[in-house]
């Protein structure tokens, strides 16, 4: 990924993907290590992404800017539900979509949280991304655990390093499986799968 602020032209001869962001008050710059983290883990899971009919469905739980919902449509995910307790945030969200031409069929976003996301899946979805802090996650387990397939995959960050065991406990009392932990600086970013 290439993050552009709004602001700056877009380089002509970049061979990353362009994410073009103006996060105005709403988290999700590009610059915390638990975005990067998430985005890279983006990159891995949507590069090649598993069987799933007419493409890959994600919640983004906390979107904040959008910039891991946008990121993740960008790298060809089929639509993404995105939801924030920040009013703000959801406004930021649908601004950036529309900074990157994104058809906005693409991405549902409401102010909330699982719940609030609950009604508006179809169906259980492919994937989840989760950058928020590590006791609201652990909260929130069963609830991501309910709306997920069989074989979905997730990716939770916004933990500090210390906080990583609680969380992967409380991910796999649930029924996921912890592939990775990436660390940058004090911060990581959890990979997990349902089992």
């Amino acid at each position: 990924f290439l993050i552009n602020p709004a602001w700056l032209p877009v380089p002509e001869n970049s061979d990353r993907v362009v994410l073009r962001m103006d996060p105005g008050v709403a988290f999700g710059t590009g610059d915390h290590a638990t975005t990067q983290l998430c985005l890279e883990s983006l990159e891995m899971q949507l590069t090649d992404p598993p069987n799933s009919e007419g493409g890959v469905v994600i919640a983004d739980i906390g979107c904040g800017s959008g910039i891991l919902s946008i990121g993740a449509l960008l790298l060809g995910a089929k639509k993404v539900y995105a939801v924030d307790v920040d009013p703000l945030a959801v406004k930021s969200t649908a601004e950036n979509l529309a900074l990157n031409s994104i058809n906005p069929e693409r991405l549902v976003v409401a102010e909330g949280s699982v719940d609030v996301l609950t009604k508006l899946i179809e169906q259980p979805v492919d994937g989840i991304v989760c950058n928020i802090l590590a006791d609201v996650i652990i909260k929130l387990v069963p609830q991501m655990s309910a709306i997920a397939k069989p074989n979905s995959w997730g990716i939770f960050s916004g933990i500090l390093v210390e906080q990583s065991k609680a969380v992967c406990d409380s991910l796999e009392k649930h029924g996921w499986v912890v592939a990775t932990v990436l660390q940058r600086k004090e911060w990581c970013c959890i990979n997990a799968r349902r089992s």
